[in-house]
């Protein structure tokens, strides 16, 4: 119990660090947090708005946008926020009461924190533009949510390690992962590809997410193509791996 109440106050300390270093200590850098978002969202919208008359979904391309957009991001923003937690708190690692994974953890709340309160915010105004009374599932909403930020807790652990072992594992990830936000479902429905094609995207996890996350707001949409199974499998897959490298490499981690 001391060891748990101990962690608890270094999660706490680094989780206001971290906040402080990101945020700073004015209003602007919240404010950014969401402003950066919505600007994506309302220039999809445009360019698409240009392009077809209806959106894959409802009538509101701002709407779809976001629920693919943000679904997304619980993700992307979720593994890019961890990436570099190693390598940000490194001088703290030298005091025996800071543990790795402890900067890990706190990144981790901040980061789906942050993610929740800008999806909150940026849904919540594009809901009140929305014609039509819109029925919320709050269960898939919260479901997709914490799916994504499991997977991009294993994939950030992972990569903490797997880049201070290899110094080319940046560069091959970042290739690899740059095109998922283009197959991952954010412009269009997977279950609406032809079947090669919607077969190799639905190997993508991040596909049964978004998926997932606009069954909370389109009641009529189906998605006969997610298959949850498929996700978790992955999402834990990816996890025990993250914590098996990371748990032996507790001298890697700590080194300077």
């Amino acid at each position: 119990m001391y060891y748990l109440k101990a962690h608890i106050r270094v999660v706490g300390a680094l989780l206001i660090r971290e906040m402080s270093t990101r945020f700073g200590s004015k209003p602007g850098g919240y404010v950014w947090a969401i402003i950066d978002p919505a600007g994506h969202i309302a220039f999809m919208s445009l360019i698409f708005m240009a392009i077809t008359h209806t959106p894959a979904l409802g009538k509101s391309f701002a709407l779809f946008f976001a629920t693919g957009y943000l679904a997304f991001q619980f993700y992307a923003a979720m593994a890019g926020f961890l990436n570099g937690a190693i390598k940000a708190n490194r001088t703290l690692l030298s005091y025996p009461n800071v543990a790795p994974i402890d900067t890990i953890v706190a990144r981790y709340i901040l980061q789906a924190g942050t993610t929740s309160v800008v999806s909150f915010c940026v849904l919540g105004l594009i809901l009140l533009t929305v014609d039509q009374p819109v029925y919320l599932n709050w269960p898939a909403i919260i479901e997709a949510a914490f799916a994504a930020t499991v997977l991009g807790l294993g994939i950030g652990i992972f990569n903490n390690v797997a880049t201070l072992r290899f110094p080319l594992y940046e560069q091959v990830f970042n290739i690899i992962n740059r095109p998922m936000f283009l197959i991952s479902g954010v412009f269009f429905l997977p279950d609406a590809l032809p079947a090669p094609i919607r077969d190799i995207v639905l190997l993508n996890p991040l596909v049964h997410v978004v998926m997932l996350f606009r069954k909370g707001f389109y009641p009529e949409y189906r998605a006969d193509m997610m298959n949850m199974t498929y996700l978790y499998s992955f999402a834990l897959t990816i996890l025990f791996m993250g914590l098996l490298l990371f748990t032996r490499s507790a001298s890697v981690l700590r080194s300077r």
